[in-house]
């Protein structure tokens, strides 16, 4: 039917790889070992490579850090690896000023690149106050373009749901909307600096959010000429078949609209497990511009059918298919038939899972669970296991579980519950974005975490 139109985006070089234009849709993932174990990083690195991922980020938590990117960079190199490494940076502009003359491309947060760490405090100010924030990023973020410009090196301009600063929610509220502006201030000043070595991500564990927040920002950008590379994620997406549905509906929308140049699917599973699904979401974008454009709705249920014997590539194709149609309200349920050998139970499961990944109905917990990166406190697919093994019996309750606090009380926004890492050993609890217990000690957590929930829906 050739529905499919891919958004014309300018190309931008990342190392040996080039991103937007007419270049492939790239494959990336993120490293989960601390960035001062340069082996460790090195090997995970290559088992990324070796499964087809593009590009690799490392988290650079400080200058340390950031000057052992050097060191990852060379020994990959000196083993014949090219691919370009992408710093992780939030909280401290210097950590970017650092990386950036080591690494290929660097990440930073809008949210806490200059603005203070989020307090979700309600904050006034006049238009005069406001652009003297403006002023301030601008002060602090064109060093570090000019940084990037002398050293080659590409940037992310990087916004997360839940990292929007006190500023941003104060004047825009914790939306789409908010996200967006997050974004266009940066990208103001990339313009008026004439830096265009810039991809954006916009992201969000609610795939309701990422697709709105997307999509707005598409026409912003338009609205103001500008066309860079968008690199598309479903931000804690989970793990398992649960992770692989909703990072589907989510960036498998966006893909079949001709939205993405550069994609990661992010799982709380061994990096190089996010590679492979990334791929077939990839892989199956042009085919389901057109199943999405031939769908039969009848009566507000859609109706899709498949042929599959594997079961992840009929999940993956499902979801990639329907997700649109119902996020955006021209289906109110779904029906999945399936001539290959999966059984009923999977087929309906399926159907379960993607009108959960859509928020259309809820028929189990919901698990907002990060991939993990050298941040991490705490083992990060045992915890997750545990925590679904306790709670599973909790239809609709929303729980996250973090590795960290650098998107934590920010990234549950959406979630009842959470589980976060406050340091080695030792576990935070929240019931929204309140902290109700801290530094509980991990062998304690799962059940004081069961315990605050079971006392919170009993009261």
């Amino acid at each position: 039917m050739g529905v499919y139109k891919r958004r014309k985006t300018i190309p931008v070089r990342v190392g040996n790889t080039a991103i937007g234009g007419d270049n492939p849709i790239r494959l990336q993932s993120m490293t989960t070992t601390s960035t001062m174990d340069t082996t460790g990083c090195v090997e995970q690195a290559i088992r990324i490579i070796q499964a087809g991922g593009e590009l690799v980020r490392l988290t650079t938590q400080g200058t340390r850090e950031a000057l052992n990117m050097k060191n990852i960079s060379d020994a990959l190199k000196a083993r014949g690896y090219m691919t370009p490494l992408v710093a992780d940076v939030h909280f401290n502009p210097a950590v970017a000023d650092v990386a950036a003359q080591y690494v290929e491309k660097v990440r930073i947060n809008p949210g806490n690149y200059v603005d203070p760490a989020r307090t979700f405090r309600h904050l006034e100010y006049s238009d005069e106050e406001y652009a003297a924030e403006i002023q301030r990023i601008r002060d602090r973020f064109i060093p570090f373009l000019n940084i990037c410009r002398e050293h080659g090196t590409a940037i992310r301009i990087g916004v997360n749901h839940g990292s929007l600063s006190d500023r941003i929610m104060s004047r825009y509220g914790n939306t789409p909307a908010g996200m967006v502006e997050s974004c266009m201030e940066f990208l103001r000043i990339c313009i008026q600096e004439k830096f265009m070595n810039v991809v954006i991500s916009i992201k969000a564990s609610n795939t309701v959010v990422m697709i709105e927040t997307v999509r707005l920002l598409v026409q912003r950008m338009d609205a103001e000429n500008m066309a860079f590379p968008i690199h598309l994620g479903v931000t804690e997406a989970g793990e398992g078949e649960d992770g692989r549905i909703k990072s589907a509906v989510g960036i498998g929308a966006l893909l079949a609209e001709g939205i993405g140049d550069t994609i990661r699917v992010s799982l709380s599973e061994a990096p190089e497990r996010e590679i492979p699904v990334a791929r077939k979401l990839v892989d199956y974008a042009q085919l389901s511009a057109d199943v999405r454009a031939s769908a039969l709705i009848e009566d507000g249920v859609l109706k899709l059918a498949y042929s599959e014997n594997n079961l992840e590539d009929f999940q993956l194709k499902a979801a990639m298919d329907a997700g649109a149609l119902l996020i955006d309200g021209k289906a109110k349920d779904l029906k999945l038939a399936n001539s290959g050998s999966l059984t009923e139970k999977q087929i309906h499961d399926t159907e379960d899972a993607i009108l959960q990944a859509a928020r259309i109905r809820f028929s189990k917990p919901e698990y907002i669970s990060c991939p993990g990166c050298g941040r991490t406190l705490y083992n990060l697919e045992d915890t997750i296991a545990r925590i679904k093994a306790a709670t599973g019996h909790l239809k609709g309750v929303k729980i996250a579980i973090m590795g960290c606090i650098v998107n934590g009380p920010g990234e549950m926004a959406d979630a009842d519950f959470g589980y976060v890492g406050a340091g080695r050993g030792k576990i935070s609890l929240y019931r929204g974005k309140e902290c109700i217990e801290k530094n509980i000690l991990e062998e304690n957590a799962v059940e004081r975490l069961l315990q605050l929930i079971e006392n919170t829906l009993n009261n």
